[in-house]
């Protein structure tokens, strides 16, 4: 990480990041078999609630032991970047939040982790939560989106927002975005592609790769790097009528999707929790190991798979090649799952 005495490296990193999502204040708690299943719950899962699912915030914030975090895909991955680059405003966040409590918290957890946020406050709706429902080191996510539904592209083209997308090198979107504002991740898709700047996005969860295909595939074009988990990628890969479920060939095949004229080459990095992380680049297919752990030292998977997409984004935003990232990318998920939710200790401890 840059050393605070570097002033022209600090410089350099000003506003360097940039990500938009849906910004979601994590309700976490320890649960049973028997609420998981009274609520429908499958572990290892994240998806949108239903109506059944309504009744169960009220209840979990009443567990003894909960957290209030404030979270969502893309807010998790640039808080870790911005905590392993520990340069205040290296990372910028925009979403929508409700005029309320929990969003005047999320303002101020997200604003002292010093991320640059600007966030739409929609009048009506209150402020996203997200269930993280956690039962034997394992978790599942079952968000409420809200006011993060209420996203609209014409705040990102406001000028105080814009000088903030313009001033930014790499832009990185979960899949989750494409269910509430396809037009942003373009506008932000084609802008990174005309200043020959870096697009990323996170296939995020299944669900998005079956039922958001035609956005995702859209968004893909103009991507630099795809992040995505074993099972993601294997529903990518049915869904595209591929006929393999070898993460190799997948995130090969991956990397190989039509791509925008002028860009070089697309990067594809799958994660296989404790297994070797699959990156098909240039049309090779490198694994590389992660970093054992017991399970008595695991806490929390939620946000692991985020972390690690924000650990490697510290190490890409700093001109690091793909080892460096994937080193920083398996010590920042090290570290956060050994921790409730998607925390972690005040400094890194990251030697690259």
């Amino acid at each position: 990480m840059p050393t605070q005495g570097d002033t022209s490296d600090v410089a350099s990193l000003d506003m360097i990041l940039l990500g938009t999502g849906n910004p979601l204040l994590d309700i976490a708690a320890v649960v049973d078999e028997e609420f998981l299943e009274r609520y429908d719950v499958k572990l290892n899962n994240a998806i949108l609630a239903e109506e059944k699912h309504l009744p169960m915030y009220k209840e979990l914030a009443d567990v003894p032991g909960v957290q209030f975090i404030a979270g969502g895909a893309t807010q998790n991955a640039i808080r870790v970047a911005q905590w392993m680059l520990q340069v205040p405003g290296a990372t910028s966040y925009m979403g929508c939040i409700g005029k309320d409590e929990f969003g005047q918290e999320m303002i101020r957890a997200c604003s002292a982790d010093g991320v640059n946020v600007h966030y739409l406050e929609d009048e009506e709706k209150p402020t996203g939560t997200c269930a993280v429902l956690v039962s034997g080191g394992e978790r599942s996510l079952i968000a409420n989106l809200s006011a993060a539904n209420c996203y609209k592209s014409k705040h990102l083209l406001e000028p105080e927002n814009w000088f903030v997308a313009e001033k930014a090198k790499f832009y990185y979107i979960a899949g989750f975005f494409l269910t509430v504002s396809p037009e942003t991740v373009i506008i932000l898709a084609k802008h990174a592609h005309e200043k020959k700047k870096t697009f990323m996005m996170n296939l995020a969860a299944p669900f998005i790769c079956e039922f958001f295909t035609k956005p995702l595939v859209e968004a893909l074009f103009y991507c630099d790097y795809i992040f995505g988990n074993e099972t993601e990628a294997a529903t990518f890969a049915r869904v595209q009528g591929w006929e393999t479920e070898d993460l190799g060939e997948i995130a090969l095949k991956m990397s190989q999707l039509p791509l925008a004229e002028g860009k070089k080459e697309r990067v594809v990095v799958i994660t296989h929790g404790g297994e070797p992380t699959v990156v098909a680049q240039a049309g090779k297919v490198t694994h590389h190991p992660v970093k054992p752990i017991a399970k008595s030292d695991i806490v929390d998977t939620n946000g692991a798979g985020d972390s690690f997409v924000g650990g490697f984004l510290s190490q890409l935003v700093q001109g690091k090649g793909i080892d460096d990232c994937i080193k920083g990318a398996n010590y920042a998920a090290h570290v956060v799952i050994q921790h409730s939710s998607c925390t972690y200790p005040t400094k890194p401890n990251f030697v690259d």
